[in-house]
């Protein structure tokens, strides 16, 4: 915390006012009639307007007011003491704003901000000689204070010359140092765009620094500014005190800044109190507001604005915190509808259990990222637009644990949120889109919630779970995006449920290289690409989810995917419900996959799995097909009413086929386990009928590989189970297990045998 010097003393006023000018005691809000000098009071308000608040003086009878002569001279003797081209009004502590005359509902705006502003006194750099050595010329205004300087000022609410309310007139004021410790307002006054025009700088050390004591202090209508020597903006007013001396604010001020451009502007080469600098340092049990400032820091140590220490609590709102060399906002409470722009680092860093409350504010076009927490840091963020920002627009590491609610993310040149290194969160109801890579990063043991959001048009994917991250994925709308909706891998496993996943460029979900997780409920539909992808040794459970309407397959296991599906809901894909292929092995069961507009189940290309108890029905063609040295188990399915047939085993599929079966059109065909072998075979719609004949015998079979047990398989457009040689489009050696299945009413026959079908101690019942 910076200290003040111990050699500095408060400064009083420079320029006591005249002995002779007798001091009025102003009017109060609820009075009529201007009380002042009994001169003042005795004359007329067509004869003397030289303080503004004798408009209020009701007309002598006999004469008829002058309301737009009055309201007229009202305005012009506002503006000659405030500057303020529009009326400034002060209906509360701490609530300062402009308003448009003309649409104001009282008739004299000008009478009424006057009323609410008489108490103030004024920094007029050069105007308190002249004011003070021509009483005649400014009679009726003896109970104002002018100052040349923001400390002087101070130091006359430390005296207790009036109440705190100080009016900062246009300027550069440099090399001030502005300790507050006490409840001050502090506002800047001068015409059109008041922040502009007014300016506080420092080169030697932060501009503002709030001690205990500044309880509900305000600054406001100002423009703030910290860098070099030589890389701020001047003016052609400047004001600047070779010898810096210290500004003391007594309890007594009150408690309110407005909008001011501080500026902070530490010299390298000149003797410093710290090492980081700041526009605005706000220090232990300090709850200031600061106000429609503009903040400027070109300082590459320390920030903008820096809050540390316990109960350091600011407001700050409808700020412009931007093109800072360092951190724009760091560790700050409860900011409200500030613009945090073209820092070189991060627009607010919040960390070590910092707690902020920040509301609608607008972070873009940062050089960094946009809002980092770390080191346990907190906060609670909303509604705010954060964009365009180099890095990630929200990152958050090391046990940060912030709560993100109803946040606009969007066109980051990487990512949308970044949260790592056992970073945890609270992401709700934003929207994250348009950002170069994924929209939310999740690694090294983090473990956020991502609830509520909309995510989508990332020119990468969704979501990208990776490096051992976990994370609750719940209820979001994620679409639209280049790359995967969900993508998880390299051991991480997220929870990942009741999400919409759809319409994406690529798949739904990509889980690879030994990726897990547990997903459940979700919808995923209208993906380019698989529905879901499991891959290279990944392991997901995917429980109760709808995958459909996808434009190829809708659950692809390949190089060793695994996992278990099940009780999912699958249908109108393109291409099969499910594939399985090369070394794959998941258990799937209790599924319904139907409606494809291909095969309800391929497994090939040494494909395994265990399908179990599913519900398989109405796919164009085979309702599970098995092929290339291929080796599922099918057990206790129901594969029916498909428009092709039931099981298709061919290329090469391998299998033993013990069964107890009643094949519609055929009569019984019964034989023990492992006693009836169909060699070399494949199941095809198209096989030919001939082989079916009069039972052979062969010698026992080899160990089965491959099993179909317990299965129904009815009311296929083709055969049930169909088994052929040479027959087009399908080719050789293929075998296959059937033990305890049901094959019944399919309108081809129950089982289909090929010429040159060998069967191994069958018996063959009509």
């Amino acid at each position: 915390m910076t200290q003040r010097p111990s050699h500095i003393n408060p400064v009083t006023a420079m320029t006591q006012r005249p002995s002779h000018i007798t001091t009025v005691s102003v009017m109060t809000p609820q009075h009529s009639h201007i009380i002042g000098t009994a001169e003042i009071q005795q004359q007329r308000p067509c004869e003397r307007l030289n303080f503004a608040l004798e408009l209020q003086c009701r007309p002598l009878q006999n004469h008829q007011p002058r309301v737009p002569t009055l309201l007229g001279d009202m305005k012009r003797l506002y503006m000659e003491v405030f500057e303020y081209t529009r009326p400034m009004m002060h209906p509360e502590p701490g609530k300062f704003y402009q308003i448009n005359p003309e649409e104001y509902e009282q008739p004299n705006p000008w009478k009424e901000s006057f009323q609410q502003l008489y108490k103030g006194a004024h920094v007029k750099p050069g105007f308190a000689e002249h004011f003070y050595s021509n009483p005649a010329r400014y009679k009726g205004r003896e109970n104002m204070l002018y100052y040349d300087t923001i400390e002087d000022a101070l130091g006359g609410v430390q005296e207790a010359h009036f109440e705190g309310l100080i009016f900062v007139h246009s300027g550069i004021y440099t090399d001030e140092w502005i300790y507050i410790e006490s409840p001050i307002t502090m506002i800047g006054a001068a015409p059109g765009k008041v922040a502009d025009k007014v300016i506080i700088e420092n080169t030697r050390d932060s501009t503002f620094v709030f001690m205990e004591g500044s309880e509900d202090a305000y600054v406001g209508y100002m423009t703030i500014r910290v860098g070099p020597s030589g890389s701020i903006q001047t003016n052609k007013q400047v004001h600047s005190n070779t010898a810096p001396k210290q500004a003391f604010i007594p309890d007594s001020m009150p408690k309110f800044v407005s909008i001011c451009l501080l500026q902070f502007n530490p010299d390298d080469k000149s003797a410093q109190h710290h090492n980081a600098h700041h526009c605005l340092e706000i220090t232990v049990n300090c709850s200031p507001i600061i106000d429609h400032c503009v903040i400027r820091s070109t300082c590459t140590v320390g920030s903008a604005v820096c809050v540390s220490g316990q109960g350091a609590c600011p407001t700050i709102r409808h700020c412009n915190i931007s093109d800072c060399e360092n951190v724009g906002l760091y560790i700050t409470d409860h900011a409200q509808d500030n613009e945090i722009s073209n820092n070189a680092l991060a627009g607010i860093w919040v960390k070590n259990h910092g707690n902020p409350i920040i509301r609608r504010n607008h972070i873009h076009h940062g050089r960094d990222v946009g809002v980092f927490t770390f080191d346990h840091g907190m906060g609670y963020f909303e509604s705010c637009n954060i964009h365009r920002n180099r890095i990630a627009g929200f990152e958050v590491k090391a046990y940060a644990n912030p709560t993100v609610v109803r946040c606009e993310i969007h066109h980051g040149q990487t990512g949308g949120i970044y949260v790592h290194e056992k970073g945890r969160g609270q992401f709700i109801e934003n929207k994250i889109y348009a950002n170069n890579f994924a929209g939310v990063w999740i690694t090294s043991n983090s473990d956020p919630t991502i609830r509520g959001n909309s995510i989508f048009n990332g020119n990468q994917g969704g979501v990208y779970i990776f490096g051992d991250g976990r994370g609750l994925i719940e209820s979001n709308d994620i679409y639209g995006n280049a790359l995967a909706g969900i993508q998880i891998r390299t051991n991480s496993c997220p929870i990942v449920r009741h999400n919409k996943i759809h319409d994406g460029q690529h798949g739904g979900i990509y889980v690879h290289e030994k990726g897990q997780g547990v997903i459940e409920e979700n919808e995923v539909y209208s993906n380019t690409l698989a529905g879901v992808w499991v891959t290279t040794g990944s392991t997901p459970v995917l429980r109760r989810n709808r995958i459909h309407s996808g434009k190829q397959v809708g659950v692809y296991f390949y190089d060793n995917g695994h996992g278990v599906l099940e009780d999912n809901d699958i249908y109108n894909h393109m291409y099969s419900g499910v594939q399985i292929r090369t070394g794959s092995n998941p258990k799937i069961r209790r599924n319904k996959i139907w409606g494809g507009q291909n095969g309800g189940i391929l497994v090939y290309n040494s494909g395994l799995g265990f399908i179990e108890d599913n519900e398989i029905f109405d796919n164009a063609m085979a309702g599970v097909w098995i092929k290339t040295d291929s080796n599922p188990t099918l057990r206790r399915n129901k594969i029916h009413d498909g428009r092709d047939g039931g099981i298709c085993i061919f290329n090469g599929g391998r299998g033993t086929v013990d069964m107890w079966a009643e094949l519609e059109g055929f009569g019984p065909i019964a034989g023990r386990a492992s006693l009836l072998t169909l060699n070399h075979m494949v199941l095809t719609p198209y096989g030919a009928l001939t082989s079916l004949c009069p039972p052979v015998s062969l010698p026992l079979p080899s160990p089965r590989i491959g099993l179909l047990e317990e299965n129904d398989i009815f009311r296929n457009a083709q055969a049930g189970v169909l088994i052929s040689t040479n027959s087009h489009p399908i080719t050789n050696h293929a075998t296959a297990t059937l033990e305890g299945n049901q094959i019944f009413n399919n309108r081809f026959g129950g089982l289909f045998l090929a010429s040159g079908v060998n069967v191994t101690s069958a018996k063959l019942g009509y």
